[in-house]
Formats: C-alpha cells, sequence, structure tokens
C-alpha cells in the first residue's frame, strides 16, 4: 500500500489514495501511525472519489477512531491533490467531500504558483445538541447558547470551559498564564473523556496574547497531545471573539507553528497555514488487515 506523509505546522498524516480499496481503516491506523513500529502521525487521511466534490477526504485518528473534522488534513490533501496532478492548479478552489459536510479549500496563486491554501470549516454551531455536550441544571438538560466560561471540575482544579462545534466538538479554556506552564498531559485525557461529552471532546488551552495573537495548545480527542489543529485553532479563534478578546482575525501559534483564522462572527470561520509533503513509501501489505 502506497502512501504518502504529510504534515501542516507539525500535525502530521498518512495519506493513502485509498480508491475502491477494502480495509479495516481503523486497524490501518492504529499501526501505521505508530511512531515506534509504524510510519508515524496524528492520523490516517484517506482520498477517495466523491459524487459531490473534486474528493472526498476520511480522517482516523492514531487511536483507530474516525475524525468528523480535520483542517490540517484538508490543507495537506489539497496541497497533496495538486502536487500529484489530481486538482487544477488553474482553479480557485477544490471542494472536498468530508463527514461533516462538503469543504472548499480556496488556492491564492502568484506568479502561476499556489502560495497559500484557505480552507472553509463552515459555520461554527454552539448549541449542547450541536456539539454535543450534556449541560444539566437541577436534572434538565440547558440548550443555551453560546455556552462560555461553563465550571467543569477536574480533580481539584475547576476550568471555565467554552464549547463549539467546528463539525467536531471543542472545550477551550482561556488562561492567562503561559501555555507551557499547563498540566496538559494530565488533565487533557480527563476532560477529553469526562462523562458531559458523549462523543469525547478535543480540549484546548489558550493564552490571549494581544488582538491579533494567541498561543496554545491542543489536546486531540483520539490522539493525544499535538503540534497543531486546524479545526482548534478555528474554535480558539471563534470564542475568543465571542468573549470580545480579538477582532476577525487572529495568528494562532502552536507549538509546530503558526495558523491564520478569520471569522467574521456570523458565517463560516476560515483556516490557513502551511502544508508540506515529506516523503512517500510503500506499507507492507502483510501490515495491512483487510475488511
Amino acid at each position: 500500500m502506497n502512501f504518502t506523509k504529510v504534515q501542516g505546522a507539525g500535525n502530521d498524516f498518512i495519506l493513502v489514495e485509498a480508491g475502491k480499496a477494502q480495509r479495516d481503516w481503523s486497524q490501518v491506523a492504529i499501526a501505521i501511525c505508530n511512531r515506534h513500529f509504524g510510519v508515524g502521525g496524528d492520523g490516517l487521511l484517506l482520498m477517495l472519489p466523491s459524487n459531490n466534490a473534486d474528493l472526498q477526504m476520511r480522517v482516523f485518528n492514531s487511536d483507530g477512531s474516525e475524525a468528523e473534522a480535520c483542517g490540517n488534513g484538508l490543507r495537506c490533501l489539497a496541497k497533496y491533490a495538486l502536487h500529484k496532478g489530481l486538482a487544477d492548479s488553474k482553479a480557485q478552489e477544490i471542494s472536498v467531500e468530508t463527514i461533516s459536510g462538503v469543504r472548499k479549500a480556496r488556492l491564492h496563486t502568484v506568479g502561476g504558483k499556489v502560495t497559500t491554501i484557505l480552507v472553509g470549516m463552515g459555520e461554527p454551531k454552539f448549541s449542547a445538541e450541536d456539539i454535543p455536550v450534556a449541560i444539566e441544571e437541577g436534572g434538565d438538560i440547558v440548550n443555551i447558547k453560546p455556552i462560555m466560561n461553563y465550571p467543569v471540575m477536574i480533580d481539584d482544579k475547576e476550568l471555565p470551559l467554552s464549547f463549539v462545534s467546528v463539525g467536531n466538538p471543542h472545550a477551550v479554556y482561556f488562561w492567562q498564564h503561559p501555555v507551557s506552564d499547563f498540566p496538559l498531559s494530565q488533565l487533557g485525557p480527563k476532560v477529553e473523556q469526562h462523562r458531559m461529552f458523549p462523543n469525547r471532546v478535543n480540549f484546548e488551552v489558550a493564552r490571549v496574547v494581544s488582538r491579533k495573537q494567541i498561543e496554545a495548545r491542543v489536546w486531540e480527542k483520539g490522539v493525544g497531545e499535538t503540534l497543531a489543529c486546524g479545526s482548534g485553532a478555528c474554535a480558539i479563534a471563534v470564542l475568543a471573539r465571542l468573549h470580545g478578546y480579538i477582532d476577525s482575525k487572529v495568528d494562532i501559534k502552536l507549538p509546530g507553528g503558526i495558523l491564520d483564522v478569520e471569522w467574521d462572527g456570523v458565517g463560516e470561520v476560515f483556516l490557513s497555514g502551511p502544508a508540506e509533503i515529506v516523503f512517500s513509501g510503500e506499507w507492507p501489505d502483510e501490515n495491512v488487515k483487510t475488511g
């Protein structure tokens, strides 16, 4: 099975042109993403044909679970498609079918060369049902929106969390200290698997540096801490805007690099940042379980 390693701000993936191949993709993801016995990656990207868009993308986390959305993966897929001639570099955008709907990657060119790929991540959703998150008061589920600074006890620490869905669920904690000091490896898995999140949750800790920049770290469900997260950057920007911390554009500084997010407060949120092809190789068939 041929593969290509790709990465966006250190958020790395194994990309496979799946076509009509039948595999137990969850098991493939677990094996191939293993950083000691496999290729190593945060997730497995599948490129598939689509009846509704130019391409289709499926994403499997390193634990084998399927992800609903992936901003960095979307940009990497678009970069790969352009590199392989599977998409027209003269086109203004590439449409990609995902679990969360059809997403569009807009191509910005200078001198005939694609310099930036901007992806639309859809409109953020804020209701408890859409995220989903179980907020209860007096035994009744409360469907307020947006849900901001909701106190959640993790061990003996109270975290005021704000929630949003950007195709997948996110809980963001705005902190006033350097994010490098936050015990993410200790608290991240406990937030991810808290009983109030029926589908688990992606957890971000963020510090507002200025109205133009936020530093952050991300604990991704099904993966753990990653160097970057596109949907996480979008979630941080959207909630920071609702809190009044930023304006419409912001740089999200993550351990692996900077992602740029733009949201006008009412419509679709847009993400841009690096996307690179690292290397290609072949994964032995004996390591691939068929479906």
